[in-house]
């Protein structure tokens, strides 16, 4: 299982969320408390928002904690609205192409979580790719394949939506030709004036996820694990949650693609 953070509010330097905090993203990469795998060492990335509508993106191969570029940057960066990811792989090689977050114009996804049995229906999933998403199709994730299949199904217009159905189909898949747990995830999207999360799983083991406002920073972390054991006020997001951040507000609603899918 891999993890990650997101913030959205006042421009703050990265280094805030991505290595500061005593249980800081970095930290997390090689001691995450709260999934089966304590270190993600394979690959790590970044996603920011400036004055520009598409987001800017840094990602690499190396161990979070190792990479020298990695610090520097997230000290001088400051946005309003970023994403930061460390990989535990499931089963696709280690590379550039398959570390999160990934973009397509202004938008930017990253994803934690499996879907079960990927590698026996992979072509079937690469299939659901319109011709004109798939020349974007740079690595070999599900994480990718379900953003570009989630584009497809309208997320420019229905965030949501689109992703529920993008989910279903790709549920619906494992249940046919994979393996349970069909599905446990955690994601982030942005379209750069808003943060969108969601937590799901198929089982009772849906990946943790948190939220937290801070009046100190004037903004809110959306965070795989707590990023401080010593501060009051994390929440933790409800299974079969999705969840729209946008200033202080924030609108949790349920998240159920299997009921999605019937009722289309």
């Amino acid at each position: 299982m891999c993890r990650w953070a997101a913030y959205i509010g006042k421009p703050i330097f990265l280094d805030e969320i991505v290595s500061r905090p005593n249980h800081s993203l970095i930290h997390q990469s090689q001691c995450a408390t709260e999934c089966k795998s304590a270190t993600n060492a394979d690959g790590f990335g970044l996603a920011w928002y400036g004055d520009r509508a598409e987001p800017g993106q840094y990602r690499d191969v190396m161990p979070a904690w190792s990479d020298a570029n990695l610090k520097s940057l997230v000290t001088q960066v400051r946005s309003r609205l970023f994403m930061a990811h460390v990989r535990a792989s499931t089963g696709t090689a280690t590379s550039r192409n398959n570390c999160h977050p990934f973009t397509f114009g202004r938008w930017s996804f990253m994803h934690n979580g499996q879907i079960g049995g990927y590698e026996r229906f992979r072509r079937d999933a690469d299939m659901m790719i319109p011709d004109s998403y798939y020349p974007h199709r740079r690595g070999a994730t599900d994480s990718e394949a379900l953003f570009l299949v989630a584009l497809a199904e309208g997320l420019e217009d229905d965030p949501k939506g689109a992703l529920l159905r993008a989910v279903a189909r790709f549920e619906a898949l494992s249940r046919e030709k994979g393996a349970a747990p069909h599905v446990r995830m955690t994601a982030a999207l942005s379209d750069g004036e808003k943060l969108y999360a969601l937590r799901y799983a198929t089982d009772d083991l849906a990946p943790s996820l948190y939220h937290r406002w801070s009046d100190t920073r004037g903004g809110r972390a959306v965070v795989s694990e707590p990023l401080d054991v010593n501060e009051d006020g994390w929440q933790k997001i409800p299974a079969s949650s999705f969840c729209v951040f946008d200033g202080q507000e924030v609108a949790l609603s349920p998240f159920n693609p299997v009921q999605a899918a019937q009722a289309a």
